[in-house]
């Protein structure tokens, strides 16, 4: 059986997820909202149009074999809370509805349940379908044998859950055991093995061939898509921009610096720092004062000039954790003589950390960040380090990604600062709000396990 016939019926996957959900959403709303006198022909076109429209904007049914499931809980939430608002919106234009806030929250909890677990068992259950059965695979070449390519071909032969069976390269620059054959052999190559997918790489071929290529593939209806050559710049994202018919490269800023994003990761930022003002330090705050100032002389808080977005300055707050000393930009070390009984306590659970809480209310930080470091760090790593600079185009937070997968605590080689950037700037491009979450959850479960590092 070929390729082309064991992937037969995978176009049909995503009308049958968008029937599906439509039925779920549909079917829940006619037994949860019954009571709320609704014109049902009336709302179910309004609710279907709007699930429709939602699901357009945010992508929710482009999902592919090489799709993260970070990235799937990511758009069941945004869906969810946009399909919420569409829900509630209808109701004050009729004024023969009843609201009901129960209702809607069982209707919308129960739905959404229902959409989650089916589309997460359908993405676990075709990864698992093609590791074992080996089957929807896509048969896949690589015009080039550069190191960029040679990193895809790895990645096709590692991920098997991807389904991508790698056949070999095709070069004219190079030869050995990997190489099929040089680009001339390609298209009967192609046709003759029922290639799938042609990945070329822009640093060996000329713009006639790459014109070429592309015409074959539209032919034959093969995709083609293209590997960054070793410009460093082609490995970032690039949107397409026109000047009336003129097509301008440029690079895409992350979705951190969209308004809409921005003001949505800011009001859970300020949520989130009200609930804990409100049930954790109320009472944390007199309890942990007490015990500084039974151990030591000096204010129960301490301040440190920190660079925040920007790399404008603001004062940073913690629980005092040392004895009074002049070295405020020396970092701490493990056993450092600085540091009280209380203080190795609070800075092993991270304790020392809760009064940012009040910088995240004032807008200097956000719950989740990169971890705003000393202005001397900044000045001994900015030139140093590659892309250093990144994470000042965001707030800094009290947890970070770095920090929850173990790059914490003292700095004692350049490739401990090298390994917090590299998670900095992965979460800064790849922001979402389950990621925001997961990064929570584990500090929450770091807090009470304690941090080796922590010093």
């Amino acid at each position: 059986m070929t390729a082309s016939q064991i992937g037969r019926y995978s176009k049909y996957i995503r009308p049958i997820s968008i029937i599906n959900d439509l039925l779920v959403i549909n079917l829940a709303s006619l037994y949860f909202l019954k009571g709320l006198n609704l014109d049902v022909v009336h709302y179910i076109i309004y609710q279907s149009i709007g699930w429709l429209v939602i699901s357009f904007f945010v992508k929710f049914y482009q999902i592919y074999r090489f799709t993260e499931l970070v990235e799937i809980g990511s758009k069941l939430v945004q869906q969810a809370i946009l399909f919420l608002l569409i829900v509630i919106a209808f109701f004050p234009f009729s004024k023969m509805v009843f609201f009901s806030g129960k209702a809607i929250f069982i209707f919308m909890a129960f739905s959404m349940s229902l959409i989650s677990v089916s589309k997460i068992s359908l993405f676990f259950y075709l990864k698992r379908y093609r590791i074992i059965t080996g089957s929807n695979y896509r048969n896949t070449v690589i015009i080039g044998y550069t190191p960029e390519a040679i990193k895809l071909k790895d990645l096709f032969e590692t991920r098997i859950d991807y389904g991508y069976r790698f056949l070999g390269f095709f070069s004219d620059k190079k030869s050995n055991d990997e190489i099929l054959g040089k680009l001339e052999d390609l298209k009967e190559f192609v046709l003759n093995n029922d290639v799938n997918e042609i990945y070329c790489s822009l640093n060996e071929i000329s713009n006639e061939q790459v014109k070429d290529l592309v015409n074959f593939s539209d032919e034959n209806l093969k995709t083609i898509k293209f590997i960054p050559d070793t410009k460093e710049i082609f490995s970032k994202n690039l949107v397409i921009e026109h000047y009336e018919f003129f097509p301008v490269l440029s690079l895409q800023k992350t979705v951190l610096h969209d308004p809409i994003t921005k003001g949505f990761k800011r009001g859970f930022d300020v949520v989130f720092s009200v609930l804990v003002l409100i049930f954790i330090l109320s009472w944390l705050v007199p309890f942990l004062a007490i015990l500084i100032k039974i151990e030591s002389r000096g204010p129960i808080f301490f301040k440190q000039g920190r660079p925040g977005i920007d790399q404008k300055e603001f004062f940073c707050y913690k629980f005092r954790s040392m004895q009074i000393n002049k070295t405020t930009e020396k970092e701490a070390s493990k056993n450092d003589p600085r540091i009280t009984k209380i203080g190795k306590f609070m800075r092993k659970t991270s304790l020392d950390e809760m009064p940012q809480f009040l910088n995240v209310l004032i807008g200097d930080m956000s719950v989740v960040g990169p971890r705003p470091h000393l202005w001397t760090q900044n000045k001994n790593y900015s030139n140093k380090i590659k892309r250093y600079m990144v994470r000042h185009c965001v707030k800094p937070g009290i947890t970070g990604l770095a920090q929850v997968t173990g790059f914490r605590g003292e700095i004692e080689t350049d490739e401990d600062m090298v390994n917090r950037i590299k998670h900095d700037v992965f979460y800064i491009e790849n922001w979402s709000l389950i990621l925001d979450l997961k990064i929570i959850g584990q500090t929450v479960i770091n807090i009470f396990k304690g941090e080796e590092k922590a010093c």
